[in-house]
């Protein structure tokens, strides 16, 4: 599992260097990983094993449902395969990274079965704008959380 926040870079040529917390756990699941968006604000880092997976549960809906057209189309516009490379870095792709706004500092956050990356300015302002709610609170609740 993947856990914790860390600050990295975005390079110029759009790497980003994995932070030493997460490069270990990364590495256990593989060399290549799904980097893709829902709406292009933030990069999703998807091991491909994770990736394969809701690919298997998306294959299973009809090619006419609606949602899943939608994600579809997102996720392959702003996603591309890429392989973390001997100095633990991927590559940020060059739509989402302009779409995201990922150049410097970026904050990588860690979604359990995968990373989240967003430009550290908007992660930020997401805190603040969306916090926990008590429907949030009753929703974890019903889990046990």
């Amino acid at each position: 599992m993947l856990r914790g926040s860390h600050l990295a870079t975005v390079d110029e040529k759009g790497r980003m260097k994995v932070p030493a917390d997460f490069l270990a756990e990364l590495r256990r699941l593989g060399k290549k990983f799904y980097v893709t968006s829902e709406n292009g604000d933030r990069a999703r880092v998807y091991p491909m094993k994770v990736w394969e997976e809701i690919e298997r549960k998306l294959a299973k809906l009809s090619s006419h449902n609606p949602a899943k057209q939608k994600f579809l189309a997102r996720t392959n516009y702003f996603g591309q395969v890429v392989a973390l490379d001997g100095q633990g870095r991927i590559l940020i792709p060059p739509v989402l990274r302009d779409a995201a706004e990922m150049k410097g500092e970026v904050t990588v956050s860690a979604q359990l079965t995968y990373l989240e990356v967003w430009n550290h300015t908007r992660f930020l302002e997401q805190l603040k704008s969306n916090p926990i709610t008590v429907e949030d609170e009753k929703a974890l609740d019903t889990i046990g959380i």
